[in-house]
């Protein structure tokens, strides 16, 4: 039983950073029906970006300034990728432009960075804490609950602040958002500004229990995106949900069965739950009007 809860704790870890990028594709295509398939290189570029200011700023002065980056970041994605591509109406222009994004970020990432895996200082003590018998990571508790204070974060911006229920609006009908004075647009570049963000704070959360590099996130992307079709691509609680049955699916099947086939698991998911319920668990089946 110990053995069993050792290896729930870490996949909690790791589900929670599954979720906190899964997030983000949420909040692009509760606006705008679009994703960043690049969302593994802004998590990429934000670590990367966090390592070099590390030295000069310390852990805890650096992620402010990686959350800019972020924001900066996902403006630029949207302007050069999405909108282009929504102007003209392209349903797939936007799905390479974004792809397109993401390979030319982890060009310029190897060849500033280099090829090779560095490692990122943890801000926390590296000794293991015990709970009950069960060793838990400082850094790890740091991601869950850092991964859940961003999402938290990002509701009460959307709940509170003039520009959040602008945001919400344009997510329930952004033909209705628009013949009420809000400029969607703008709504939309905001949208793909804070999902970058928190990608880059995902990455470097993530940084410090794994080597850094500019291959860092093209696997994380993927899952995260394999947990948001689970979850459902417009509810927050199921990117949470479908983190962590995944993260815990894959630690529990790296011990039990073989670390080969640890991301089975998150494939078979994705399979049942789009044969059973294509909206994921918690999405909810619109009907069109047409």
């Amino acid at each position: 039983m110990q053995i069993f809860l050792q290896l729930v704790a870490s996949g909690v870890a790791v589900g929670m950073i599954y979720a906190a990028i899964a997030f983000g594709y949420q909040l692009t295509f509760a606006t705008s029906k679009t994703l960043n398939f690049g969302q593994g290189e802004a998590l990429m570029l934000g670590a990367l970006f966090g390592l070099t200011l590390v030295p000069f700023t310390g852990y805890w002065l650096m992620l402010p300034l990686v959350l800019v980056f972020g924001f900066a970041l996902g403006a630029v994605v949207e302007r050069l990728g999405v909108r282009p591509a929504v102007k003209i109406k392209s349903e797939y222009g936007w799905i390479m432009a974004t792809i397109a994004l993401g390979i030319i970020f982890k060009n310029v990432a190897e060849n500033i960075w280099g090829r090779d895996d560095l490692k990122f200082p943890s801000p926390l003590p590296e000794e293991a804490l015990t709970f009950g018998g069960v060793r838990v990571l400082p850094m790890e508790l740091m991601i869950v609950a850092g991964a859940l204070l961003m999402m938290l974060a990002v509701e009460l911006f959307n709940r509170r602040s003039i520009w959040g229920k602008a945001v919400v609006a344009t997510s329930n009908d952004i033909d209705a958002a628009g013949l009420m004075g809000i400029n969607t647009q703008k709504v939309i570049t905001l949208s793909y500004s804070i999902s970058a963000m928190t990608a880059a704070f995902a990455g470097v959360l993530v940084a410090p229990v794994t080597l850094t590099g500019a291959t860092m996130g093209s696997v994380l992307a993927l899952k995260a995106f394999a947990v948001a079709i689970i979850g459902g691509l417009e509810s927050g609680l199921g990117v949470i949900v479908g983190g962590l049955i995944l993260g815990i699916a894959e630690t529990l099947t790296g011990f039990y069965i073989s670390t080969g086939y640890k991301d089975v698991p998150g494939l078979i998911l994705l399979l049942a739950v789009l044969a059973v319920r294509p909206v994921g668990l918690f999405g909810k089946a619109v009907i069109k009007k047409v």
